[in-house]
């Protein structure tokens, strides 16, 4: 049969043009399943002060000269990165293991990504094992409000910025000592800056929230 015999050939032909995309699927494939399993090797090396683009609307704004919460959703949806906005304005959850901040252990002040307020002392930051930044305590009672939140069948305690209302994370009660405070935080809400220690004092008073421990989520 000459046609099964021209026909060998060609279809030998095509199966090795397709080896290299066989191989290169599966290396993203190996990849993927690499970053699933570390995922904290992989956050360590995306470590930063802040995540891609957030914080930029910031620069160059006398950021305590502003009324942040006069601002409305048009404003912060053109000033904030989609993923900022998802978490910061809709009161979304980032992945855990993805945030810049999360193994960033610099010295300084962990501020609001939305509006610059100094939030969390980079001293009371923790490794809690969540997969996102987390800390014990922050630079003030003042500096964060914490509101009910029964969203997702369960009683949380949400944290939010004081001065421009953002969703933060949420505050839990399986924190380390002095506190024994967890503030489990958005990496995305967070920009690490520089401050003098002055104005980067904990508040280590454990009375400041009253959460519902749900284990280790956010």
């Amino acid at each position: 049969d000459h046609r099964d015999l021209h026909s060998f050939p060609t279809r030998r032909s095509s199966d090795l043009r397709k080896l290299p995309l066989v191989i290169a699927a599966l290396l993203v494939f190996v990849g993927l399943l690499a970053v699933q399993l570390n995922p904290g090797a992989h956050a360590a090396a995306a470590a930063a002060d802040a995540d891609p683009g957030v914080g930029e609307h910031l620069v160059g704004v006398d950021v305590d000269a502003v009324d942040w919460k006069a601002k409305d959703n048009t404003y912060w949806e053109a000033a904030l990165t989609p993923a900022q906005y998802q978490v910061c304005r809709k009161a979304g959850t980032e992945r855990p293991f993805t945030g810049a901040t999360l193994n960033n252990k610099k010295d300084g002040v962990f501020a609001c990504s939305s509006c610059g307020q100094p939030l969390f002392p980079a001293e009371t930051k923790f490794e809690s094992g969540t997969g996102w930044p987390s800390f014990y305590a922050p630079v003030s009672e003042e500096s964060v409000t914490i509101n009910a939140d029964v969203s997702m069948g369960m009683l949380r305690e949400e944290v939010v910025c004081s001065r421009c209302d953002a969703h933060l994370g949420h505050v839990f009660n399986d924190g380390p000592k002095p506190t024994g405070k967890r503030y489990c935080i958005n990496s995305v809400c967070l920009l690490r800056q520089d401050a003098p220690a002055a104005d980067a004092k904990p508040q280590a008073s454990p009375s400041a929230g009253h959460s519902q421990d749900d284990g280790h989520g956010h």
